[in-house]
């Protein structure tokens, strides 16, 4: 039989060629795939950034009915076919590069809510809110690519694009206080100004972050009630967070008495230096005498406590304050305190 037999419009050398070429593209996917997974997996061993194994995740969801697919439309494009078996493979490959889309999207989605959730492992709210927002982004996801699919096989969809986006509006003006609420949620699960366990200030409140949900922040105050935030508020206020202190500093003064010597006044602040030298966990920065007080010679020190946690900070201090008091007592430093002299004139003495 010669190759320019001619079957169903097309001679057997341009089948020949289609089968090629649909046999070509199907196995340069597939060894590409295969490539890609091997060396990313090798990169992914070498690196600790997530890049790699987030595109890894992706590849690996490459499906092959989708690489039949192209196949199968790269061949046809060789071929004079009927107006029909045209539309069909190409309904064919849209429906299946949709699917496709959809496969690699989910895959990127649930690469990044696994990470989030793995660094949140002991926060059970927080991966509660990570699992809504991935639940939203995969929705987000398959309605634009059903949509996209509808417009690419020649459906009008216009009139549901303006319906849907009318519907949208509506619902985020009913909502939108708990939209607010829940998408401050968001940025704080992505931002992490804060997370469970911090011991936060905001305005006059303070107490440790027990629970970030969707809508509200629970917060266990310092005498014992629970304090409940909305979270669009909650991000409108200047937070403190004490649980990222990496070190404390402290500033603290005392006064000794203006009959103190001026050989005693300049040895105060080297006295100061070194019982807080003498202290582990701290660094000195400064002790001045830094003014005249109405009734004493007053002394500034500053110096850092190296840990964030406050019991530490104040057993230093107190440490501090009695090494002062033993050195000055055993200097004859008197502590000022507050006194007044009262002058009298005019008053005949006594005999």
């Amino acid at each position: 039989m010669s190759l320019d037999f001619i079957l169903y419009q097309n001679t057997l050398r341009a089948w020949l060629a289609a089968l090629i070429v649909a046999t070509a593209v199907y196995l340069g996917l597939a060894v590409a795939k295969r490539l890609l997974l091997r060396n990313l997996g090798l990169l992914a061993q070498r690196t600790r950034n997530s890049l790699d194994d987030s595109i890894s995740e992706v590849v690996g969801h490459t499906r092959y009915f989708f690489m039949l697919l192209a196949a199968l439309y790269a061949g046809s494009r060789i071929l004079v076919l009927p107006n029909a078996a045209v539309g069909a493979i190409r309904v064919l490959a849209v429906v299946g590069l949709t699917v496709q889309a959809a496969l690699w999207g989910n895959a990127l989605i649930g690469a990044f809510v696994t990470r989030k959730m793995r660094r949140r492992e002991a926060d059970q709210e927080s991966a509660t809110t990570v699992g809504l927002i991935g639940f939203v982004m995969r929705l987000l996801l398959w309605s634009v690519l059903a949509l996209l699919s509808l417009d690419n096989l020649g459906i009008d969809i216009t009139a549901l694009v303006a319906g849907l986006g009318i519907g949208g509006i509506a619902v985020a003006l009913a909502v939108q206080n708990v939209l607010g609420d829940v998408l401050a949620s968001l940025s704080i699960v992505l931002d992490r100004p804060f997370e469970a366990g911090d011991f936060i200030i905001v305005g006059d409140a303070m107490g440790t972050v027990e629970r970030v949900g969707v809508k509200t922040t629970r917060v266990r105050a310092l005498s014992g009630e629970q304090l409940v935030f909305s979270n669009a508020d909650l991000l409108g206020s200047r937070i403190r967070n004490f649980k990222r202190m990496y070190e404390r500093r402290v500033v603290f003064g005392i006064g000794v008495v203006y009959q103190t010597p001026r050989g005693q006044l300049e040895q105060i602040p080297n006295l100061i230096r070194d019982i807080i030298q003498a202290q582990d966990g701290t660094r000195f920065d400064r002790s001045h005498f830094k003014s005249y007080g109405a009734f004493s010679l007053d002394y500034e020190t500053v110096y850092y406590v190296l840990d964030p946690d406050y019991n530490r900070h104040m057993d230093i201090q107190q440490a501090i304050n009695l090494a002062i008091f033993e050195q000055f007592e055993n200097q004859g430093i008197e502590f000022a305190y507050p006194t007044q002299t009262v002058v009298l004139e005019g008053v005949p003495a006594r005999v």
